[in-house]
């Protein structure tokens, strides 16, 4: 049976694996570089022409706003896993409540996290000891970003329920849209208006608003059993139910983790602003990175789910070992790409020599071994689609942030450099991939005993 409806939608569960895999994860990958791109061109603009406070003003908000955002864009993953079960089982009624349940989800979180960004933007900053030269700005920053949300989840959310049936061509088209609209707006307030941080942060908040207006008029004027209809709009508990439990520990384990980043910068921070500087440019880099291997882990998550739903077991563990090839891949084309071509990457960022050179020892320690990262999260990502998500959450906490916090308490304050500081991340990625297989391996094991009893 060919589960494919039209020609955006791909079948996960019949045919040939990793021409499908790619063709899923490659839209996804250049909407996630997209998406990252409105944080990088607010970076590089602000950095050209507003100097390396505007820069540092932006760069220091970013670990705290993706600490705020990503419990929420992880219960996005279980409206993922759910939808992705219930489309390809063809149980059109449930798929149908399940994109209305998520979707206003989406906008009631979206809400709260405007209304929380605006009362604790500085009161969060303070904590994390960003310097009296850029706090104001920082503020101003996020205060401005924080109004855009209700916007950012509605796409977030639509985006994984056309993900969740093998669409991710249509995404990468609105991001495509929105993005250059973001790249122009900047360039307009802040070139010609003069503005600073402020202009950048409007400017993202009118494209998050873009993607959304434009996701939610594909999913109104679809055709499928995902077709979105405003007046039915509601939670219901026994769907936001199993969407919680797939997505509220992917969203703890991830703002965590982002958490951890949050004491990382606060280390950074006490090296300075040109250091700040430094870590900021690096860490968008790196952010290309992530979204490319996460790509990946997106698709083993979704093509699992969908396997798993009709009790295709055995196309699970082909999926995997194929994801696995494409991540290693993948980051090892990048990381190279980044290490050989550095220096003149960064340059786009920043023309100042010093902050160059702190980048790169930062980058020196962080971008070969990145494979690392992307095996990490494929185990969890696999056992998300099978809709066991507790226990890798724990083992991610323990892996990722408990290496990170040791080593940053621990280690750090003995040899006060860059470089030796970010070592903790690809020892956190070590530790975490040793945990995740092992538990990975039992839950298998569980699957297959079920199957046999049956």
């Amino acid at each position: 049976m060919e589960l494919k409806k039209n020609k955006y939608e791909i079948d996960m569960c019949h045919g040939s694996i990793m021409d499908k895999l790619i063709s899923f994860a490659l839209p996804l990958m250049l909407s996630s570089i997209l998406q990252l791109m409105f944080n990088a061109v607010d970076v590089i603009v602000v950095g050209r022409f507003s100097g390396s406070q505007a820069l540092a003003a932006v760069g220091s908000t970013t670990a705290l706003i993706n600490t705020f955002t990503n419990l929420f864009i992880g219960v996005s993953l279980g409206a993922n896993v759910l939808a992705a079960r219930f489309y390809a089982s063809g149980r059109e009624k449930e798929m149908s409540e399940t994109v209305h349940t998520a979707i206003m989800l989406a906008l009631v979180s979206g809400v709260m996290m405007a209304v929380i960004g605006q009362i604790f933007a500085r009161g969060a900053l303070e904590l994390m000891g960003t310097p009296e030269d850029v706090i104001n700005k920082s503020t101003l920053y996020m205060r401005i970003y924080f109004l855009g949300m209700p916007f950012f989840m509605m796409y977030n959310y639509g985006a994984a329920i056309l993900r969740a049936v093998g669409d991710t061509k249509r995404p990468l088209m609105f991001l495509i849209v929105s993005g250059i609209t973001n790249a122009c707006l900047n360039m307009i307030f802040v070139i010609v208006f003069h503005m600073s941080v402020e202009g950048v942060a409007i400017a993202t908040v009118i494209s998050q608003l873009l993607s959304c207006t434009l996701v939610l008029r594909c999913l109104h004027h679809t055709e499928g059993s995902y077709q979105l209809r405003f007046s039915r709009l509601c939670i219901k508990k026994y769907y936001l139910k199993q969407i919680f439990q797939v997505g509220i520990p992917a969203g703890i384990q991830s703002t965590v983790i982002n958490f951890s980043n949050v004491l990382l910068q606060s280390s950074v921070n006490s090296f300075g602003s040109v250091s700040m500087a430094g870590y900021t440019a690096a860490d968008n880099l790196m952010g290309f990175l992530y979204v490319s291997v996460n790509a990946v882990t997106q698709a083993c998550m979704s093509f699992t789910s969908q396997n798993y739903g009709v009790g295709n077991y055995k196309r699970m563990d082909k999926v995997l070992r194929d994801c696995l090839v494409l991540t290693v891949a993948v980051a090892l084309i990048m990381g190279s790409c980044f290490w050989f071509f550095g220096p003149e990457i960064l340059r786009i960022y920043t023309s100042n020599p010093e902050v160059i050179t702190h980048a790169m020892e930062i980058m020196s320690i962080t971008i070969m071994p990145y494979f690392l990262c992307g095996i990490m999260d494929l185990f969890p990502g696999a056992l998300r689609g099978m809709g066991h998500s507790g226990v890798p959450m724990i083992l991610s906490i323990i892996g990722t942030v408990g290496t990170r916090i040791i080593w940053i308490f621990g280690a750090f304050p003995h040899h006060r450099t860059l470089r030796f500081l970010f070592v903790c991340y690809p020892g956190s990625w070590g530790i975490t991939i040793i945990l995740q297989v092992v538990c990975f391996w039992f839950v298998r094991k569980k699957i297959l005993r079920q199957i046999a009893q049956n």
